[in-house]
């Protein structure tokens, strides 16, 4: 499986980024660690994290300063019954709970689950999100790369993607 995992924040009007190896996580409070670190490190009270596996689903996974709870949107809920990574991340808030424990591979259809309305501040509302989540032909990285543009962070996303 291949799996692409960046954090990015905001420091004003710059943004900052990095990939990360999210391999060894065993609990959504790995991830939130590293988020938080990061954000300390460069200044900034909101960090996302952005993961495409296997160009099959993205997740992002949104920290802020001011509320201690990770808010997460999977494009597919259906996934954390199938991948490891995505059941960490269902932690957060139960993500697939309601989802049948068919596989996601079965039906054709992704299920968007968790909080869609993480990046409304950023320049995409819910209902694009859960667009750009069922939109047939639209890969994860290029789901995510709309996101950055949007944004801001596409200089930043662009050299981690090559």
């Amino acid at each position: 499986m291949s799996t692409f995992a960046a954090v990015f924040a905001p420091n004003g009007k710059t943004w900052r980024g990095t990939e990360v190896d999210l391999g060894d996580v065993d609990a959504i409070d790995d991830i939130t660690d590293l988020m938080l670190d990061l954000a300390t490190d460069w200044g900034s009270e909101l960090t996302l994290l952005f993961v495409d596996a296997d160009d099959e689903w993205f997740a992002v996974v949104r920290m802020d300063e001011s509320d201690p709870d990770p808010r997460v949107y999977l494009s597919d809920g259906r996934v954390v019954h199938d991948h490891p990574l995505a059941g960490v991340l269902s932690e957060a808030g139960g993500l697939g709970a309601s989802q049948p424990a068919e596989s996601a591979g079965s039906r054709p259809d992704p299920r968007p689950d968790g909080d869609g309305r993480l990046l409304t501040d950023l320049g995409v509302t819910e209902d694009e999100l859960a667009d750009l989540s069922v939109g047939g032909g639209v890969l994860p990285g290029d789901v995510i790369a709309i996101i950055a543009e949007r944004s801001g962070f596409a200089d930043v996303l662009d050299p981690m993607r090559l």
